[in-house]
């Protein structure tokens, strides 16, 4: 009896070490090791280049190759909107969805600006904003190539028609080649905004105007010369000189690391037109100076909020 109840006490006292079962080793084994993010950028890129070669994406009636900006073309612009130009966002509620116009100031040198505002409203927005760009973007074999599979087009009236009617956001700069070539003594000073055919656009398909101010492209490249007979025999616009170009080489294209603001305005409705008044030219002149004054004070109030330029 005695030795029988000590062996009882042995026995609670006992550990016991359970053995793992087959249905555990398995779940063991069947799980994947956390990848790395080279590992996943790795396997993404891949996934990409397999979807490319099968013919696997979309491509709309304008170029516009979504899976290709998103994958190849937003990421460099994101680096530079993030890290270098640190841009931030005022009135991000005033972009409207379904179709609208966007008007902005145009400026840089090298027109980035279209870059960050494609970055800031596809990141913060989730609109791809479909820019009008000049002939000449679309005469240069790469560069037109590239911007049409950003969801680019021309300016003219039938692409933007065509975009607004299916519900899209179209930028335009109507300050053009006038506004990115200014010297940087006349920056942030709106240039002529030509004959105001994007009013004529927004009246026809009855969208509203969205006025946006961009502060900060002005100091990437300040122009303090032009080289008009070099740029006449390129086909150039402009060819400019600014303090790091020619001077640095390929080096001088390397942009100054100002901070940006990008202001969106209130948008402008304009139900109290018809479609008719697009062929009234005292109309549309009317119209296209109040968004040239309400975009000229959106850039005073822009630069007040940004401070200095590089701090």
């Amino acid at each position: 009896m005695m030795n029988a109840h000590h062996a009882d006490d042995g026995d609670e006292g006992a550990q016991v070490i359970r053995l793992a079962t087959g249905h555990h080793r398995e779940e063991s084994a069947d799980s994947e090791p956390e990848q790395s993010p080279l590992e996943r950028t790795l396997a993404s890129g891949l996934a990409f280049l397999r979807r490319r070669l099968a013919g696997e994406y979309e491509v709309d009636e304008f170029g516009f190759d979504p899976e290709f900006n998103s994958t190849i073309l937003l990421p460099f612009a994101r680096a530079l909107y993030e890290h270098w130009f640190r841009v931030e966002l005022a009135g991000l509620e005033n972009v409207p969805e379904g179709g609208a116009l966007l008007v902005a100031n145009h400026s840089g040198t090298i027109p980035l600006d279209a870059l960050m505002l494609t970055v800031a409203l596809h990141d913060n927005a989730d609109r791809c904003v479909r820019l009008l760009g000049a002939d000449l973007v679309y005469q240069i074999p790469v560069l037109g190539h590239l911007a049409r599979k950003a969801g680019h087009t021309l300016a003219c009236q039938a692409d933007a028609a065509r975009l607004l009617g299916k519900g899209e956001l179209v930028g335009v700069f109507p300050e053009g080649f006038k506004g990115i070539g200014k010297p940087f003594a006349e920056r942030y000073k709106l240039q002529r905004f030509g004959r105001g055919g994007f009013v004529g656009t927004a009246l026809r398909a009855g969208v509203p105007i969205v006025p946006c101010a961009i502060v900060g492209a002005e100091e990437i490249y300040p122009k303090i010369a032009d080289l008009r007979p070099l740029a006449r025999l390129l086909g150039l616009p402009y060819f400019p000189i600014t303090p790091t170009f020619p001077l640095l080489g390929l080096g001088g294209l390397v942009p100054l690391p100002s901070r940006w603001v990008i202001q969106f305005g209130e948008p402008m409705t304009l139900d109290e037109y018809d479609p008719g008044d697009a062929d009234d030219p005292m109309t549309v002149f009317e119209i296209t100076d109040h968004v040239r004054e309400n975009i000229q004070h959106m850039l005073y109030e822009a630069l007040l909020r940004r401070g200095p330029a590089f701090l």
